[in-house]
């Protein structure tokens, strides 16, 4: 003999059960409906490729196989996102910042120019007179060598280009867009009041899919100085140090910043001082060298979660 109350628990009890369970189905559908099909496509062939965090899989039934991570290599799956996160991206976030450009100063002496030139690892250059943000227009490397050489001065009506001009509020599709009818000239990259910020060229775009490609007077924004242990420029774009440092945690939604300088900047709230450091997400980020109001290096040292918490 079993009590009737027994079973009626054991049926009001499933029942609750069950309530909870078609609410959070009803809940699971109604966030993913709000989320674009595009977002929720890219998510999906990332995981299939073989997400960072293993625990970010999610296995729907028991038949359904899990991805081995191992099919795709890094290089492949940094690739592919590269491709599918690149419409969200501004151009403020691949574009070479104002500080890295190399200019011609027009009112340079002639032989100064010349070494200039000749030294230069760059084909096409921006032509300025006296500063940077007084842009006469855009020329080639050998076309203004050459001036100089036979006349000794910058034929600007034969030699300069009319600069293309984007507004760092455009996206990176826009941007390639214009690359694309520019005729291998390059794109500069203004802010709302004109001021230059950047400029734009196809290896930027191509260094946002695949990784760096460093000129002959670049360094590396990313070196490896130990297994865990990484040196880091401060304008090292956050999307491509999240493929190398193998976290997700850098880049979110409404972040006003695209920089390694900009993201501790947020979180120290100001400037910080040479060896002051921060730990987020298993990474000590420790500021190595400041330049002014700039974050210039960062050394980056994962951190042994277990470690990390026995000191706490």
């Amino acid at each position: 003999h079993i009590p009737k109350g027994y079973l009626y628990a054991a049926i009001g009890f499933s029942v609750v059960i069950e309530f909870f369970n078609q609410l959070a189905n009803r809940n699971q559908v109604k966030n993913a409906s709000r989320t674009p099909l595009r977002d929720r496509t890219a998510h999906a062939v990332l995981r299939l490729l073989g997400n960072r965090a293993r625990a970010d899989v999610v296995v729907e039934s028991a038949d359904t196989p899990v991805p081995d991570a191992s099919a795709f290599g890094v290089a492949e799956r940094n690739m592919v996102s590269g491709v599918l996160t690149l419409a969200e991206r501004s151009i403020r976030s691949v574009m070479t910042l104002r500080g890295d450009i190399s200019w011609v100063n027009l009112g340079a002496d002639p032989a100064t120019l010349l070494a200039q030139l000749r030294a230069s690892p760059h084909s096409l250059m921006p032509v300025c007179r006296d500063y940077l943000d007084n842009i006469v227009g855009i020329a080639r490397t050998k076309d203004l060598i050459g001036d100089l050489a036979v006349a000794g001065t910058i034929d600007e009506q034969g030699s300069l280009r009319k600069p293309i001009i984007l507004t760092d509020t455009a996206g990176v599709l826009k941007a390639l867009d214009t690359l694309k009818s520019s005729r291998g000239q390059l794109v500069l990259v203004t802010d709302e009041h004109g001021t230059l910020q950047g400029l734009l060229t196809p290896i930027d775009i191509l260094e946002a899919i695949a990784g760096e490609f460093p000129d002959e007077d670049e360094q590396l924004t990313v070196q490896l100085l130990a297994p865990g242990r990484w040196k880091v420029d401060g304008a090292a774009d956050l999307r491509y140090l999240e493929q190398v440092l193998g976290t997700d945690h850098l880049v979110k939604d409404g972040d006003d910043y695209s920089s390694l300088a900009g993201f501790l900047l947020a979180r120290f709230e100001s400037m910080p001082a040479v060896g002051e450091a921060i730990e987020l997400d298993d990474l000590r980020y420790a500021i190595a060298a400041v330049d002014h109001r700039r974050i210039m290096t960062v050394d980056v040292t994962r951190v042994d979660p277990s470690a990390a918490q026995e000191a706490a």
